[in-house]
């Protein structure tokens, strides 16, 4: 997966943990079985910047650990005609995850786990919204929940 990260916080993100949410969106796109070519954007943020991001985007006037933005690919505007070999070579953008990297150092705390844990956590849970996953009814929740426990289990940060 082609993944691009950006820090756009006060006092830069550690390189280990920009290490570990690369290996561990590289770990649960080959869950996903997503193609090679996909691409994906993480920003990591502080809780003013996610804040503003929310309110804008979503009229909620505080601070949340993370905010997914998913591409929706819909119909083009053309159609295109080609064989699945070149559609294949066709880099597929699922989208943009924000993080606050205050909320997950709060979190972790209060949630008593590793700060990893919790921005392990946090990147996949954006990611697998990302990829069409959602929690809003039960039945997603009985699907997306579970994937995600298996996804941090396997990857090996466990509560």
């Amino acid at each position: 997966m082609d993944l691009e990260i950006y820090d756009k916080t006060k006092d830069g993100v550690d390189q280990k943990h920009i290490d570990l949410v690369e290996d561990v969106l590289q770990f649960a796109s080959k869950a996903l079985d997503l193609k090679d070519n996909t691409e994906m954007s993480v920003t990591f943020v502080n809780n003013d910047e996610i804040k503003e991001i929310n309110s804008k985007y979503r009229g909620v006037d505080r601070a949340t650990d993370v905010i997914s933005f998913a591409i929706e690919d819909g119909e083009d505007d053309f159609p295109l005609i080609m064989d699945d070999e070149m559609a294949a070579e066709i880099p597929e953008n699922i989208g943009d995850i924000f993080v606050s990297i205050d909320k997950v150092a709060e979190q972790a705390e209060f949630l008593d786990h590793s700060y990893e844990r919790e921005l392990g956590f946090l990147v996949v849970h954006g990611f697998l919204h990302l990829n069409g996953y959602d929690h809003m009814k039960q039945e997603d929740e009985d699907v997306m929940f579970p994937l995600q426990r298996k996804i941090m289990d396997d990857y090996g940060l466990k509560r």
